[in-house]
């Protein structure tokens, strides 16, 4: 078994003086970091567009196949002609340690319009075309979608007139005759962010790092998959969500989550050999190297929630017919390149399903120390075929979790189970270290644990609806020092790949 280990870091949580991290030089910078720390893996949250209605969570994207246009660089624009460099002079005042997602939003907006501009009158139009050509099957539906919600000022698909609600071929051969240039813009700049991605792409394999990429399971209601495809949702005539999405009550919650994404009708998925799933994983590990798939339960059983209510606990379980789904998933992915996020309480048929795949599953150290003799997530407990992470981006720091919320006979646990007393400056090393030394094949740690960050830098608070997914890591912070002494730890775990590569 080869033995890895990475980092968990949100590209928009990268340094860069336009607001929110993006695919540019810092994300090249970041690369360089890893290698220098002899790490095999960067894990990043989803890359899809992000909806400032949601709380501009990747969880709930407007598209499961568009790239956020907020990633995109401005100076690889100018690299690429598409801007001017008096184009990024005038840089608003932002942050340089949270996201400020509406004023990045505006100025980036603008700043992809006059990139639109340039474009037309000089634009690389063969390499367009073959975008087109490639990623029309989703980027039409798409770019109608994007289009109309601008000329809807921003009003859900489910709100507009009827004739676009439900598609009439009509109104939307009207709205290419009127508006075909904002159709093409939202093209254009798919195309920019996947021209860009790939360059980011060549930079990890440069250094041999894999990027493992992340995959809500659900989709928003206010999406373009939804509104291009509602036959695959549980929607009723009128395209209201009878049932949505959630989880009953757990670790997080005393009465569940209420996500309220609409349900998938698994029944018209399989009756198309799950076309949607397919397009969508092909799409994804185009990406990336390795998907994490989100509430993996909810691919063999879901908790469906009447729509209407206002918590999660009056729902109930429903089957999906994950046999056949992952018989296709298998003949179409045959090295299974995925792991199954599989916390919380799960039925023995979950794990055997997760196992039967060869999925890695997760393994939690936040969540370890309640009872740690018999806890799957304690270390003396660990099976090889898993991840372990200090916390994921749905956890506090560990400092955070150490002052914040960590009970008092967690803490007499860990301190019983490490044999050394436990403070807030020593937290993030233990956490660390029980992460690397453990018999998972791959180990996985926060950024913000390796900078010793407390839980201002906390990246989610599930059930909370605002001041999520807004952390940001400053130019100063990824250091060689730093880089050194991650190498170090990770050679004395055995997770050091060969060595660093230069460049």
């Amino acid at each position: 078994m080869v033995r890895k280990s990475g980092v968990l870091l949100p590209m928009t949580a990268l340094p860069s003086k336009y607001g929110i991290g993006d695919l540019g030089p810092e994300a090249t910078r970041f690369a360089e970091f890893l290698n220098d720390a002899g790490q095999t893996v960067w894990q990043v949250l989803p890359l899809t567009a992000v909806d400032g209605g949601c709380g501009n969570s990747p969880y709930s994207p407007p598209s499961a196949f568009a790239g956020n246009p907020l990633l995109i660089s401005p100076d690889m624009m100018v690299a690429s002609g598409l801007l001017d460099e008096d184009d990024v002079k005038n840089i608003p005042i932002f942050s340089h340690s949270y996201v400020d997602y509406d004023a990045a939003r505006a100025f980036k907006n603008d700043l992809l319009r006059r990139a639109w501009s340039n474009f037309k009158a000089v634009g690389r139009w063969t390499e367009y075309d073959e975008f087109w050509g490639v990623n029309r099957y989703w980027l039409e539906s798409y770019s109608f979608f994007a289009a109309i919600k601008e000329l809807q000022n921003g009003k859900s698909w489910y709100e507009w007139p009827d004739g676009l609600k439900f598609r009439s071929g009509g109104a939307l051969h009207d709205i290419w005759k009127e508006s075909s240039d904002e159709v093409s813009f939202h093209r254009f700049v798919q195309f920019v962010f996947y021209s860009q991605f790939a360059e980011f792409r060549d930079c990890l394999e440069q250094f041999n790092i894999e990027l493992v990429g992340d995959m809500p399971i659900y989709m928003t209601l206010d999406s373009a998959d939804v509104w291009a495809n509602p036959h695959l949702f549980e929607l009723d005539d009128s395209l209201k969500p009878t049932s949505v999405a959630g989880v009953p009550p757990d670790y997080f919650s005393e009465t569940g989550q209420l996500w309220g994404n609409p349900l998938y009708r698994w029944d018209a998925m399989e009756h198309d050999g799950f076309q949607w799933w397919m397009s969508r994983l092909h799409h994804l590990l185009a990406w990336f190297d390795k998907v994490r798939i989100d509430h993996f339960r909810g691919l063999i059983g879901y908790w469906s929630v009447p729509a209407g209510e206002i918590t999660a606990e009056k729902g109930c379980w429903r089957n999906v017919p994950h046999d056949r789904f992952f018989e296709r998933i298998s003949r179409e992915f045959p090295t299974h390149p995925f792991w199954a996020e599989n916390l919380g309480v799960l039925s023995s048929g979950i794990e055997a399903a997760r196992k039967g795949m060869g999925l890695p599953g997760m393994l939690i150290l936040h969540f370890a120390f309640g009872q740690p003799s018999d806890n799957p997530y304690a270390p003396h407990n660990h099976t090889h075929d898993s991840v372990v992470y200090t916390g994921t981006h749905d956890n506090n720091t560990s400092i955070g979790w150490f002052i914040e919320d960590m009970t008092p006979e967690e803490l007499q646990n860990l301190i019983r189970y490490l044999g050394k007393e436990i403070t807030s400056d020593s937290i993030c090393d233990d956490m660390i270290r029980m992460a690397l030394s453990s018999v998972a094949e791959t180990a996985i740690v926060q950024m913000q644990d390796y900078l010793h960050l407390g839980p201002s830098a906390r990246m989610n608070t599930p059930s909370t609806p605002t001041g999520n997914w807004a952390w940001r890591m400053t130019g100063a912070q990824a250091t060689k020092e730093l880089a050194s002494y991650i190498q170090k730890l990770t050679k004395l775990y055995g997770r050091l790949r060969p060595e660093p590569i230069k460049v």
